[in-house]
């Protein structure tokens, strides 16, 4: 293709836009931008920052717009390729916004980190997309096998997760010793590199959705305060996503900030900081199940991935399994961080870059859409029509959609959905491939997290 292809990122959340901005910002030679869509889970200007640091895309390519504008700027901006990154009902109504135009991009999907277990609504809202971007042979088996199940059929294309692309950190596995009677572990510089204090942070990748429980949240805020105490010279920093007032990517309840209130040693820190610069002072990372063990893994990091509440599909940790990187809180007071089994990697996030070639397949599409060989893939609208599209827009929008129907839609909507929910609670039972079937890495059910888009 003799021009560079225009490649436009449809994004709102925090996770969302690191992920979308670290893909494009991997593709040489194309001319990338980032749309940020205001949404109540829109980043802010910080976390803009935070995402972008070291993503490959600079601040000059990203712009911020209502929704109402979105359907123009495209319009005018004629797109090859839009990437729509952000969580399904948001991915599900920027695809009307392409139905609308013109000139039909082809339209790629993904998840902006570790999709274990493959779920269902993740594949239903992306069900339109000319494109499934997946990170991991595991996740690619897991759709397929929920995509036969549920008769939704997307095609699928590798990447390796950007962000945690395998680079030279500050120190190789041969310069990481053991340190004092606990056995923290010390990362130092090769000889030679500008010097600078040994890593020896303990990190905590904080989770909104796991665990869900306050009390077992409350126990990994006291592990935290037992590691501190253990080693006073040791910090223990808790990275979390979002400031007071801040939005992200899913709904926490029970904050570790709160939870840390008024009990903190001086050396339990809490960072706004990107996960990156967290890791560049970490001797190790620990974590119920969040994909930051990924990006700790490629930099030579050593993990944890707590597994004191158990191993299940709930708590999207089964993805470490036979990773050996799963533990319990003495060995994360103890520091007794470890690094994953080699026949774990190749399946789980650590293929060979050769393999990634989801920006071929986007070419490929490309192609045949000129052709008009690629079908359009449009978002249907099914039973409920225009109501249910109002109710699915004012559902993303928030109090951004000033519309009437949507004002109606909201109202009638919500308390509809929570008696929806809570008989779809009780009817839930086990067997293959629902939330407590840890024998499968996809399932047939709706998911199980209190997480509403609606803030």
């Amino acid at each position: 293709m003799s021009e560079p292809l225009r490649v436009v990122a449809v994004a709102d959340a925090d996770s969302f836009v690191k992920w979308s901005a670290s893909l494009l910002g991997s593709v040489p030679g194309i001319r990338a931008h980032l749309l940020l869509v205001k949404t109540p889970l829109t980043a802010s200007a910080a976390q803009e920052r935070t995402a972008l640091a070291g993503a490959g895309l600079d601040a000059s390519s990203v712009s911020r717009i209502a929704f109402r504008e979105a359907g123009p700027w495209l319009e005018a901006q004629r797109p090859d390729v839009v990437l729509l990154a952000g969580r399904g009902p948001f991915v599900r109504l920027m695809g009307r916004v392409i139905d609308t135009l013109s000139r039909r991009p082809v339209t790629v999907a993904g998840l902006p980190g570790m999709a274990i277990p493959a779920q269902r609504g993740a594949l239903e809202y992306r069900r339109h997309a000319d494109l499934l971007v997946v990170h991991s042979h595991r996740e690619e088996w897991a759709f397929e096998e929920l995509g036969r199940r549920i008769g939704v059929q997307v095609p699928t294309a590798l990447a390796t997760l950007p962000f945690a692309k395998t680079r030279a950190r500050m120190l190789s596995p041969e310069l990481v010793r053991s340190a004092g009677a606990r056995g923290v572990l010390v990362a130092e510089r090769s000889a030679g590199q500008v010097p600078r204090p040994p890593a020896t942070d303990l990190v905590f990748a904080s989770q909104a959705l796991v665990p869900m429980e306050r009390e077992e949240r409350a126990e990994i805020a006291a592990t935290l305060v037992k590691a501190a105490n253990a080693d006073p010279n040791r910090r223990v920093v808790v990275k979390l996503r979002s400031r007071p007032g801040e939005a992200e990517t899913h709904l926490e309840h029970d904050a570790y900030i709160d939870l840390l209130e008024g009990r903190r040693p001086s050396n339990l820190v809490v960072s706004y900081d990107s996960m990156a610069d967290a890791l560049s002072t970490a001797a190790g990372l620990v974590t119920v199940s969040s994909t930051a063990a990924i990006e700790a893994v490629a930099l030579g990091v050593p993990v944890i991935a707590l597994d004191s509440f158990g191993v299940s599909k709930s708590l999207l940790n089964t993805v470490f399994v036979g990773s050996g990187l799963l533990g319990g809180r003495s060995e994360v007071i103890a520091g007794r961080f470890r690094h994953p089994h080699p026949n774990w990697l190749r399946d789980n996030y650590f293929h060979p870059e050769s393999e990634s070639t989801w920006w071929q397949r986007v070419e490929e599409l490309v192609a045949q859409r000129r052709a008009g060989a690629l079908p359009a893939r449009p978002v249907r609208y099914g039973r409920g029509g225009a109501v249910k599209a109002a109710w699915h827009r004012a559902s993303v929008l928030g109090r951004d959609d000033r519309t009437l129907s949507g004002r109606a839609a909201l109202a009638f909507g919500v308390p509809a959905t929570r008696a929806m929910a809570a008989v779809r609670d009780r009817r839930r039972a086990p067997g293959l491939g629902t939330w407590s079937d840890a024998s499968t890495d996809y399932t047939l059910e709706p998911n199980p997290f209190h997480d509403s888009i609606r803030r």
